[in-house]
Protein backbone atom coordinates (compact mmCIF):
# COMPACT_ATOMS: atom_id res chain seq x y z
CA UNK A 1 0.00 0.00 0.00
CA UNK A 2 1.44 3.42 -0.91
CA UNK A 3 2.56 5.59 1.99
CA UNK A 4 -0.29 7.80 3.21
CA UNK A 5 -3.02 5.59 1.71
CA UNK A 6 -5.60 4.77 4.40
CA UNK A 7 -6.12 1.09 5.17
CA UNK A 8 -9.49 -0.06 3.85
CA UNK A 9 -10.04 -2.06 7.04
CA UNK A 10 -8.93 0.63 9.51
CA UNK A 11 -11.35 1.78 12.19
CA UNK A 12 -11.32 5.23 10.60
CA UNK A 13 -12.27 3.93 7.16
CA UNK A 14 -14.93 1.55 8.44
CA UNK A 15 -16.50 4.22 10.66
CA UNK A 16 -16.47 6.97 8.02
CA UNK A 17 -17.96 4.59 5.45
CA UNK A 18 -20.70 3.58 7.90
CA UNK A 19 -21.46 7.25 8.60
CA UNK A 20 -21.55 8.11 4.87
CA UNK A 21 -23.80 5.10 4.20
CA UNK A 22 -26.15 6.26 6.94
CA UNK A 23 -26.43 9.67 5.27
CA UNK A 24 -26.99 8.33 1.74
CA UNK A 25 -27.45 4.53 1.79
CA UNK A 26 -26.08 2.28 -0.90
CA UNK A 27 -25.93 -1.34 -1.96
CA UNK A 28 -23.53 -3.68 -0.19
CA UNK A 29 -20.28 -4.13 -2.10
CA UNK A 30 -20.07 -7.79 -1.10
CA UNK A 31 -21.30 -10.26 1.52
CA UNK A 32 -18.61 -9.27 4.03
CA UNK A 33 -19.26 -5.52 3.79
CA UNK A 34 -19.73 -4.32 7.38
CA UNK A 35 -19.81 -0.57 6.71
CA UNK A 36 -22.45 -0.40 3.99
CA UNK A 37 -25.71 -1.71 5.41
CA UNK A 38 -27.31 -2.42 2.03
CA UNK A 39 -30.48 -0.36 2.48
CA UNK A 40 -30.53 0.54 -1.21
CA UNK A 41 -30.22 -1.36 -4.45
CA UNK A 42 -28.29 1.53 -5.99
CA UNK A 43 -24.94 3.10 -5.24
CA UNK A 44 -24.83 5.51 -2.34
CA UNK A 45 -22.45 7.98 -0.79
CA UNK A 46 -19.64 5.48 -0.23
CA UNK A 47 -19.50 4.31 -3.84
CA UNK A 48 -19.82 7.92 -5.00
CA UNK A 49 -16.55 8.77 -3.26
CA UNK A 50 -17.49 10.18 0.14
CA UNK A 51 -14.22 9.06 1.73
CA UNK A 52 -12.15 10.50 -1.09
CA UNK A 53 -13.94 13.83 -0.63
CA UNK A 54 -13.66 13.77 3.18
CA UNK A 55 -9.93 13.08 2.84
CA UNK A 56 -9.36 15.88 0.33
CA UNK A 57 -7.33 18.62 2.05
CA UNK A 58 -9.48 21.35 0.45
CA UNK A 59 -12.40 20.34 2.70
CA UNK A 60 -10.51 21.43 5.79
CA UNK A 61 -11.59 18.22 7.53
CA UNK A 62 -8.61 15.94 7.00
CA UNK A 63 -6.71 16.92 10.13
CA UNK A 64 -9.80 16.31 12.29
CA UNK A 65 -11.14 13.06 10.83
CA UNK A 66 -9.53 10.89 13.50
CA UNK A 67 -11.23 12.99 16.18
CA UNK A 68 -14.60 12.75 14.39
CA UNK A 69 -14.22 8.97 14.29
CA UNK A 70 -13.26 8.76 17.97
CA UNK A 71 -16.16 11.01 18.95
CA UNK A 72 -18.67 9.12 16.79
CA UNK A 73 -17.58 5.75 18.17
CA UNK A 74 -17.82 7.15 21.70
CA UNK A 75 -21.39 8.28 21.02
CA UNK A 76 -22.16 4.87 19.51
CA UNK A 77 -20.77 3.05 22.55
CA UNK A 78 -22.95 5.16 24.89
CA UNK A 79 -25.97 4.66 22.58
CA UNK A 80 -25.44 0.89 22.66
CA UNK A 81 -25.23 0.81 26.47
CA UNK A 82 -28.32 3.04 26.85
CA UNK A 83 -30.33 0.81 24.50
CA UNK A 84 -29.15 -2.55 25.89
CA UNK A 85 -27.21 -3.42 22.72
CA UNK A 86 -24.05 -5.54 22.73
CA UNK A 87 -20.80 -3.64 23.25
CA UNK A 88 -17.21 -4.62 22.58
CA UNK A 89 -15.90 -6.65 19.69
CA UNK A 90 -13.48 -6.20 16.82
CA UNK A 91 -15.53 -3.65 14.87
CA UNK A 92 -15.76 0.04 15.76
CA UNK A 93 -18.80 0.85 17.90
CA UNK A 94 -20.66 2.83 15.20
CA UNK A 95 -20.10 0.09 12.61
CA UNK A 96 -21.53 -2.54 15.00
CA UNK A 97 -24.85 -0.68 15.22
CA UNK A 98 -27.70 -1.74 12.96
CA UNK A 99 -28.67 0.65 10.18
CA UNK A 100 -31.74 1.72 12.19
CA UNK A 101 -29.62 2.43 15.26
CA UNK A 102 -27.00 4.28 13.18
CA UNK A 103 -29.79 6.41 11.75
CA UNK A 104 -31.27 7.13 15.18
CA UNK A 105 -27.88 8.17 16.54
CA UNK A 106 -27.08 10.42 13.56
CA UNK A 107 -30.56 11.97 13.86
CA UNK A 108 -29.81 12.78 17.51
CA UNK A 109 -26.36 14.19 16.69
CA UNK A 110 -27.77 16.46 13.96
CA UNK A 111 -30.84 17.60 15.88
CA UNK A 112 -31.35 21.22 16.93
CA UNK A 113 -29.86 21.80 20.32
CA UNK A 114 -27.20 19.09 20.17
CA UNK A 115 -23.92 20.78 21.17
CA UNK A 116 -22.00 19.11 18.32
CA UNK A 117 -24.68 19.53 15.67
CA UNK A 118 -22.57 21.76 13.40
CA UNK A 119 -19.79 19.16 13.16
CA UNK A 120 -22.10 16.28 12.25
CA UNK A 121 -24.14 18.34 9.79
CA UNK A 122 -20.91 19.44 8.10
CA UNK A 123 -19.73 15.83 7.81
CA UNK A 124 -23.14 14.82 6.42
CA UNK A 125 -23.08 17.64 3.87
CA UNK A 126 -19.76 16.43 2.49
CA UNK A 127 -21.17 12.90 2.20
CA UNK A 128 -24.09 14.28 0.18
CA UNK A 129 -21.76 16.47 -1.87
CA UNK A 130 -19.75 13.43 -2.97
CA UNK A 131 -22.93 11.95 -4.46
CA UNK A 132 -24.58 15.12 -5.75
CA UNK A 133 -21.62 16.82 -7.38
CA UNK A 134 -18.57 14.52 -7.34
CA UNK A 135 -16.73 17.47 -5.80
CA UNK A 136 -13.57 15.40 -5.35
CA UNK A 137 -13.01 15.00 -9.10
CA UNK A 138 -13.48 16.88 -12.34
CA UNK A 139 -17.01 16.73 -13.73
CA UNK A 140 -15.99 15.36 -17.16
CA UNK A 141 -13.87 12.66 -15.48
CA UNK A 142 -16.74 11.77 -13.12
CA UNK A 143 -19.19 11.48 -16.01
CA UNK A 144 -16.74 9.39 -18.05
CA UNK A 145 -16.27 7.07 -15.07
CA UNK A 146 -20.05 6.67 -14.64
CA UNK A 147 -20.18 8.46 -11.27
CA UNK A 148 -23.32 7.07 -9.59
CA UNK A 149 -24.70 10.39 -8.34
CA UNK A 150 -24.26 12.31 -11.58
CA UNK A 151 -25.63 9.34 -13.51
CA UNK A 152 -28.68 9.08 -11.23
CA UNK A 153 -29.39 12.78 -11.70
CA UNK A 154 -29.05 12.51 -15.48
CA UNK A 155 -26.22 15.02 -15.57
CA UNK A 156 -25.46 15.90 -19.18
CA UNK A 157 -22.22 14.62 -20.69
CA UNK A 158 -19.78 17.17 -22.06
CA UNK A 159 -19.67 17.91 -25.77
CA UNK A 160 -16.92 16.19 -27.80
CA UNK A 161 -14.61 19.14 -27.09
CA UNK A 162 -14.94 18.46 -23.33
CA UNK A 163 -17.03 21.56 -22.57
CA UNK A 164 -20.34 21.33 -20.76
CA UNK A 165 -23.12 23.07 -22.66
CA UNK A 166 -26.84 22.93 -22.10
CA UNK A 167 -28.73 22.98 -25.35
CA UNK A 168 -32.09 22.92 -23.62
CA UNK A 169 -33.04 25.39 -20.92
CA UNK A 170 -33.81 23.89 -17.53
CA UNK A 171 -37.25 25.55 -17.45
CA UNK A 172 -38.05 24.44 -21.00
CA UNK A 173 -37.91 28.00 -22.30
CA UNK A 174 -35.46 30.90 -22.43
CA UNK A 175 -35.59 33.01 -19.29
CA UNK A 176 -34.83 36.24 -21.14
CA UNK A 177 -34.38 37.49 -24.70
CA UNK A 178 -30.81 37.86 -25.87
CA UNK A 179 -29.51 41.39 -26.08
CA UNK A 180 -29.36 42.40 -29.76
CA UNK A 181 -25.60 43.03 -29.53
CA UNK A 182 -24.77 39.57 -28.17
CA UNK A 183 -22.19 37.81 -30.34
CA UNK A 184 -22.59 34.20 -31.54
CA UNK A 185 -20.23 33.10 -28.71
CA UNK A 186 -22.57 34.67 -26.12
CA UNK A 187 -20.38 37.66 -25.33
CA UNK A 188 -21.79 41.17 -25.20
CA UNK A 189 -20.58 43.36 -28.05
Amino acid sequence: MPRGTPDTESDETLTLEAFADTILPGAKRGPDDVSVAGHSHDAGSVEAGALELLRTPATGLTSGLAEFVELLNGHAERYAREHGLPTGGRLPSFVRLSFEDRTALVRALTSPGHPEKEFWVMLALFCNMAFDSAAHMSTPAAIAAGHPGLTAMGFAAPDPDGLLRFKEYSYGRPLARLHPDTTPSGSPA
